[in-house]
């Protein structure tokens, strides 16, 4: 039995995916169950336990010979040094008890004689004291990790989308050794072949040793971006956080303790691992690549309402959600069966309508028109069903669930890239209908686009969703 925690996070949730797909079987520890259960396969155990609660860990332990521990503290609003530091306090004394065998870590790379910041140094004190319990420890070190939604990836992505000139602090200019995801999560999956013995730990990095600024470049050259980076010997870690929160999905507190990570050089020393493991981590290059290409498979697998509605409350407002992606998602309670709640959303568009604004949904037509799109002379095939790939007025059925899911890719002219979702689920007095719209920018046009015409969107999105859910009820009426 292998133990996941942090099956809800970046490199958990790929992870578990793989461990499943290898055979494993595999038991996850999770503070919200109700999240993972939604994401997770039907073959993990899914236990309900807090790593800062010791009384909730032994019961997850049982019978479990290797434990993967990726939990960390950074978006925590109060000491998270402390917090990582009883967690894994908390989760080595229960392994050590259940008799786990193997513990295996993801920690960060950083040389302690150039004085670590704060991140680094917790992340590096969570793997000392796990070696601790006696128990041996594999402890990988990363540097940046490439991937479509990592954090580090997606802070890159849209500082470079969204600012054709930048003014770059003196840590843009300091070396890392980025790594892709598939390559982190190869690794994490051969520890668990290694032979029985001490602890170990290994550095591990890509085939390239670059600056953030070449990684920032070399995005852009992908892309088919031209930017501009300004060297500046200025910008406190305090101050290009906060800079970060206003163009970027990182939030202000979390970017304050990467900035802080960024001043020091993040490159693989000891290159054991390569010998150890028999991979071949991919450069720079191919690992921007595979992200660029992988995003939107990903993308169109997430569940936004996961997204936008985790804390239990209907976003209000079209901010960063999704990575660089904007989000526009409000929830409806209709006191129909889910059947009666979709029946409307599958007769959306063509001479049916819209249900809001139609004169308003026309206009925009017309206007697409005139600039050469395809406007809503194409109406849609069958006024009562739909089918993925179906053309409806200037959308395309991107996928379809009877009675639970629509989501429609625009093929109208826009500066980028545009999706509107109707998701229904039950409930205990009826359902829940789910409205979400998501725009991925390109550029200072796309955001201009969007900002400029939010309110206006909201104003018909929100309608739209009340006259759909009028009409379903009249429907059982």
């Amino acid at each position: 039995m292998i133990l996941l925690t942090g099956a809800t996070g970046y490199i958990g949730g790929r992870l578990l995916k793989a461990l499943e797909y290898a055979g494993y079987p595999v038991r996850c520890l999770a503070r919200r169950p109700e999240f993972l259960r939604a994401r997770a396969g039907p073959g993990p155990e899914i236990f309900k336990a807090d790593c800062l609660d010791p009384a909730s860990l032994p019961a997850a332990m049982q019978g479990v010979s290797m434990a993967y521990y990726l939990v960390h503290s950074m978006g925590s609003t109060g000491k998270f040094e402390e917090e990582d530091r009883r967690a894994a306090r908390n989760f080595a004394a229960a392994a050590r008890l259940a008799g786990v065998q193997r513990i295996i870590y993801l920690g960060g790379l950083g040389e302690t004689e150039l004085g670590l910041s704060a991140h680094l140094r917790s992340r590096q004190e969570v793997a000392d004291i796990l070696r601790a319990s006696g128990i041996p420890t594999v402890e990988f070190r990363a540097s940046i990790v490439i991937g479509s939604g990592s954090i580090s990836f997606e802070m890159i992505r849209a500082l470079v989308q969204r600012l054709p000139v930048m003014i770059c602090p003196r840590w843009v200019s300091v070396k890392a050794q980025p790594i892709a995801v598939e390559d982190v999560i190869a690794y994490l999956l051969k520890a668990l072949e290694l032979p029985a013995g001490k602890s170990s730990t290994y550095e591990i990095g890509g085939a390239d040793q670059v600056s953030y600024r070449e990684i920032m470049q070399e995005y852009a050259r992908q892309c088919g971006l031209r930017r501009w980076l300004i060297s500046v010997p200025v910008l406190t870690p305090r101050l290009s956080s906060l800079w970060l929160g206003l163009v970027t999905p990182v939030y202000a507190r979390i970017g304050r303790k990467l900035v802080d990570s960024l001043r020091h050089p993040t490159l693989v020393r000891d290159t054991a691992a390569l010998g150890a493991f028999g991979i071949k981590p991919r450069g720079l290059r191919e690992a921007i690549a595979r992200a660029l290409v992988n995003e939107d498979r990903e993308f169109a697998e997430t569940r936004w309402s996961d997204a936008t509605s985790s804390a239990g409350r209907v976003a209000a407002w079209g901010g960063v959600r999704l990575g660089a992606r904007l989000v526009d998602s409000r929830a409806l309670h209709v006191a129909v069966p889910p059947a009666a709640a979709f029946a409307p959303i599958r007769r959306i568009g063509g001479a049916n309508g819209w249900y809001f604004a139609n004169a308003l949904w026309w206009l925009r037509g017309t206007l697409d028109l005139f600039a050469g799109g395809v406007g809503l002379r194409r109406g849609r095939r069958d006024p009562q069903n739909l089918s993925v790939g179906d053309a409806l007025d200037f959308w395309r059925v991107e996928s379809i669930e009877p009675d639970r899911l629509l989501r429609l890719a625009a093929e109208m002219k826009v500066p980028g890239r545009a999706w509107l979702q109707f998701e229904v689920e039950p409930d205990a007095e009826g359902s829940v209908i789910r409205q979400t719209a998501i725009f991925d920018p390109a550029g200072l046009a796309g955001l201009l686009y969007w900002y400029s015409l939010y309110p206006m969107h909201r104003w018909i999105f929100a309608g739209m969703l009340r006259r759909i859910g009028a009409a379903a009820e009249e429907l059982v009426g």
